[in-house]
């Protein structure tokens, strides 16, 4: 997978995607990154990339020719056709059946704004997708993109140490996780449920589909409502 990340605000990044599972994911080719100072494209002396708002109003608005112009040389570059995901407080909420649909695609721009806002132009002839991380606002799209770029990264081939580890995560199968354990099995007196150490793989994995269920339940009642529906609909919760 490619990555291109549209920013005014480069330096923000280099400490995510130099760590950790990004930068595992890097070195094993599964994905490679491109931060991309959008600022470089602007067509003004002064390489301004925002402007007043017509019609005025508090803040400063995002320009459309700086953004267009670096989309268009990057698709011209990689002779690509890729998922354009704008992050703003307007767009999609994101969820983890999202990051499952772009984990797909081989490439990604990702466009963080800052600012009052973007050239509305940009929302209707440009992007494929606006995204929203949540019902919040922060100062600029990074850390949306980064939130964004890790749920993406880790559910590529090859890039976690078991390939089934993103199955069981919470939200993939519309339940939350169940709970998980490690040595030793008693610690301050406290223990290991004894189903876990008992070999039998068929009640440990009953005891953990009922725990997911309960915990479900019990925090967010709102997931269990849906995961309930889409089963009695004979909709398969787990796609």
């Amino acid at each position: 997978m490619k990555i291109d990340i549209l920013t005014l605000f480069p330096e923000m990044f280099s400490g995510v995607l130099g760590s950790s599972i990004l930068k595992k994911a890097a070195e094993k080719k599964a994905v490679s990154y491109n931060v991309v100072n959008f600022r470089e494209f602007s067509d003004d002396k002064h390489k301004t990339v925002d402007d007043y708002p017509y019609g005025g109003g508090a803040g400063m608005v995002l320009k459309p020719q700086p953004i267009f112009d670096a989309v268009d040389y990057l698709k011209n570059e990689r002779n690509a056709n890729p998922r354009v995901i704008l992050l703003c407080p307007q767009g999609e909420k994101y969820t983890q059946k999202k990051a499952e649909e772009f984990a797909k695609e081989d490439h990604l721009i990702f466009i963080c704004g800052h600012y009052e806002g973007y050239d509305e132009r940009i929302r209707e002839h440009l992007v494929s997708d606006e995204i929203s991380i949540g019902d919040y606002v922060l100062t600029g799209g990074e850390l949306g993109a980064m939130v964004m770029i890790d749920s993406v990264v880790r559910l590529l081939p090859g890039v976690l140490g078991n390939d089934e580890s993103p199955i069981y995560d919470s939200f993939s199968s519309g339940l939350l996780e169940h709970p998980h354990y490690t040595r030793p099995a008693d610690f301050r007196g406290m223990k290991v449920p004894e189903v876990l150490l008992s070999g039998n793989h068929q009640k440990i994995k009953e005891w953990r589909e009922n725990e997911s269920l309960y915990r479900t339940k019990s925090r967010r009642p709102d997931l269990m409502e849906k995961y309930l529906l889409e089963k009695n609909n004979n909709i398969d919760p787990l796609n």
